[in-house]
């Protein structure tokens, strides 16, 4: 028998040794053999070691030998897949597509007979790249393989021991090649046609759409609401169903097509949906025991004991009674029996009720008795009190995004969906438009006239304002003068900084930040909904980018690109601490939001990371400084007073407040929790204080003025 499986051997070697070069691979792939290499075979000079360190999932593992061990670069550690068993899987997640042109897998002695090697755009839909049903063991180098895909898998069918007591057992799982799509397909799909409603329930949307097409092929369409992703489904399938979603509530359904290159096409129109409710008519409990437990002159901290409901409560509201008109002035989570009303008047006394919620929108009468409570007197800001006084300096139709201060201690702000800047005097409420930024286009969704900024070092001199904006073909960063004798905007000057910044109808970043040197101008850019895009360094979606301000690029970028950070989903926050530090904030899925303390070249994760969500413990990944659970966050911008950081937060409806100490972020509370609605800009106001912009009406849509949003001056303790 080991004569006879030596003499196989050696007939295998002596065919592969006959067969031309060029027909050899195929034609040993085609009767289930291979070539072997030496462990240390070199990989073709354009390839890389792809796969280590990074996430891996498998269809079982034992207890001794998880999945990870596979691609540590330690063939003294193994993947052991449960024993008996048949097939069995591990596929490694590259961060972003790629062009395969080797796998080298190193087994233990439980090997595979027979398997295959895949690829995918999703981990859904595979595609074979090779199969064998000789495998033998030891090392096999496949140094023949090509595909295409974000993910590749060990599928394996037989076992070499076919006894119940063993598996499969993979030391190393090398996959070797070129990120991005190289000189392969780069022609994404056509956008997919108009979504129909299928049909709805108070927590479920299935919608149907016509097929997007491709140069090669659709190998998957992504369903999304109101720019985060619920549902994936094959090339082949053209209806999907998003769930988890709440009773009477309006949502935005589009979808878009990806191709095996990992092209994401332009999205498809969107539809709005309004979940009908749900069979629940009974309103929770009437909350009891309204008390307060602080007052100060421009707060009032209330708390009350729990409603109940036939379900559940989802939520408690406060509201200022005042002749028999109800306003609603602070809310608070189903689990928290407690709120704070920040910004109110000194010497003032309020009339205050609760009430409770459920999630089909049922809501309790109001607590009785009203409770009468009358703030302190006093204009002063205490350090305990820490955020006090709140003044609306100005009104806005649109959109406000991008705010600036002008040495005059006046502001301009961007109109996201109008396209203008507008200059706003807070002390008089006096506003203008200076004029519209050219060559801008919305995205149906949150593109548009984002980001603006001014060079602390050089404004009084140069009068650029520097732009970012959606563009008809990318999102791209501008600088346009402003002239102060004509309070005019002078489009004639334009210069176009830097472009290629992928678009989508969501996901394009936008906000600008000088560092405080005025040196380097900083910008925070969104994934374009495409998550490959953020772990690709070639790429400028999914980043924090840097350059010169005149656009060109600094010699130590870490990339020798715009690329200064990677691996994010969508920034919309950037600040610079005393040190000199910069700090980002960046919206997750439908996890959490995140803080972080960016570092030249780090990666932060995304997509195989949200938050502290999914594989965040993969070597190179950096964590979070602080995470925000979705719910009470989709935070946008970011400012830093005094060495505390401000997080201004839309679907959270509030502001968090926290404290950087060291490189962390310590003794964080917030304010403003369902005062003022959605919050998206917050900036340092001229004499210690803030600006914040509220996000209210309007803010996924794209359509010019339909909003109703407000400018606040927010008086901050000095101490």
């Amino acid at each position: 028998m080991v004569a006879r499986n030596r003499s196989r051997r050696l007939a295998r070697g002596r065919l592969w040794r006959l067969l031309p070069a060029a027909f050899a691979a195929p034609a040993l792939a085609a009767a289930g053999l291979f070539a072997f290499a030496a462990p240390g075979s070199a990989a073709p000079a354009a390839a890389t070691l792809l796969s280590q360190g990074k996430p891996v999932t498998a269809s079982s593992s034992g207890g001794c030998c998880p999945a990870p061990n596979a691609v540590d670069g330690n063939s003294a550690t193994r993947w052991a897949s449960a024993a008996g068993s048949d097939p069995q899987w591990i596929y490694v997640d590259l961060g972003a597509t790629a062009q395969i042109s080797r796998v080298r897998l190193q087994w233990d002695t439980s090997c595979a007979s027979a398997y295959e090697i895949d690829t995918s755009p999703d981990h859904a839909a595979w595609t074979r790249i090779y199969s064998t049903t000789a495998g033998k063991g030891g090392v096999e180098d496949l140094t023949s393989v090509s595909g295409s895909g974000r993910y590749l898998r060990m599928y394996g069918t037989k076992r070499c021991r076919a006894d119940a007591a063993h598996g499969y057992s993979l030391q190393e799982f090398g996959v070797y090649g070129t990120l991005g799509t190289g000189g392969g397909d780069t022609t994404p799909p056509t956008p997919p046609g108009t979504p129909t409603l299928v049909s709805d329930t108070s927590s479920s949307v299935t919608i149907a759409w016509s097929k997007s097409t491709d140069n090669v092929g659709v190998s998957a369409y992504d369903i999304y609401h109101d720019g985060q992703l619920c549902a994936s489904v094959g090339g082949s399938t053209l209806t999907g169903t998003c769930a988890n979603l709440s009773p009477n509530v309006s949502y935005g359904f589009y979808v878009n097509a990806r191709d095996a290159a990992g092209n994401v096409s332009q999205p498809s129109a969107t539809l709005q949906v309004t979940t009908p409710g749900s069979s629940d008519h009974t309103p929770p409990s009437v909350p009891t025991g309204v008390h307060t437990t602080a007052v100060s002159n421009t707060s009032i901290t209330l708390a009350w004991s729990a409603s109940s409901d036939n379900v559940a409560v989802a939520g408690y509201r406060v509201y200022s009674v005042t002749g028999g008109t109800s306003t609603r002035i602070g809310s608070s989570d189903a689990n928290t029996l407690h709120t704070q009303l920040d910004g109110l008047s000194p010497s003032t006394t309020y009339h205050l009720q609760v009430t409770a919620f459920d999630a089909n929108g049922n809501e309790s009468a109001g607590s009785t008795p009203v409770l009468d409570v009358t703030t302190a007197a006093g204009s002063g800001c205490s350090a305990a009190q820490q955020v006090c006084q709140v003044t609306q300096v100005g009104t806005d139709d649109d959109v406000v995004w991008g705010l600036v201060t002008l040495p005059d201690g006046t502001i301009l702000f961007n109109e996201r969906d109008a396209h203008d800047i507008v200059h706003l005097n807070p002390k008089s409420g006096a506003k203008k438009s200076i004029g519209t930024v050219p060559n801008v286009q919305s995205t149906d969704g949150e593109g548009g006239l984002t980001g603006l900024e001014i060079n602390p070092a050089s404004f009084a001199t140069d009068h650029w304002l520097y732009i970012m904006h959606t563009s008809p073909s990318d999102n791209r960063i501008v600088r346009i003068k402003y002239d102060e004798a004509t309070d005019t905007l002078q489009t004639s000057t334009e210069q176009v900084l830097l472009t290629g910044i992928a678009r989508n109808k969501f996901h394009n970043g936008g906000r600008l930040r000088f560092s405080p040197d005025g040196k380097y101008l900083f910008a925070g850019t969104g994934d374009a909904q495409n998550g490959a895009n953020a772990q690709n360094t070639a790429s400028l979606n999914g980043k924090v980018l840097r350059i010169n301000p005149d656009g060109s690029i600094p010699a130590d970028n870490p990339f020798h690109n715009a690329v200064w950070s990677y691996g994010h989903r969508n920034v919309q926050g950037l600040a610079f601490d005393g040190q000199g530090r910069l700090w980002e904030q960046e919206f997750g899925n439908n996890v959490m939001d995140e803080t972080n303390l960016i570092v030249k070249g780090g990666n932060y994760g995304w997509p195989s990371c949200e938050g502290t969500s999914g594989t965040c413990g993969t070597a190179g990944f950096i964590a979070p400084k602080h995470t925000y659970p979705v719910a009470q966050g989709s935070c946008s911008g970011i400012t830093i007073v005094r060495e505390v950081l401000y997080v201004a937060c839309q679907r959270g409806t509030r502001l968090y407040r926290e404290v950087i100490s060291g490189s962390s972020l310590t003794n964080v509370t917030q304010f403003f929790t369902g005062t003022y609605g959605r919050l998206r800009t917050v900036e340092p106001a001229p004499d210690g204080g803030l600006w914040l912009a509220t996000s209210n009406g309007g803010d996924k849509d794209s359509v010019p003025h339909n909003s109703n949003n407000q400018i606040f001056h927010v008086t901050l303790s000095l101490s």
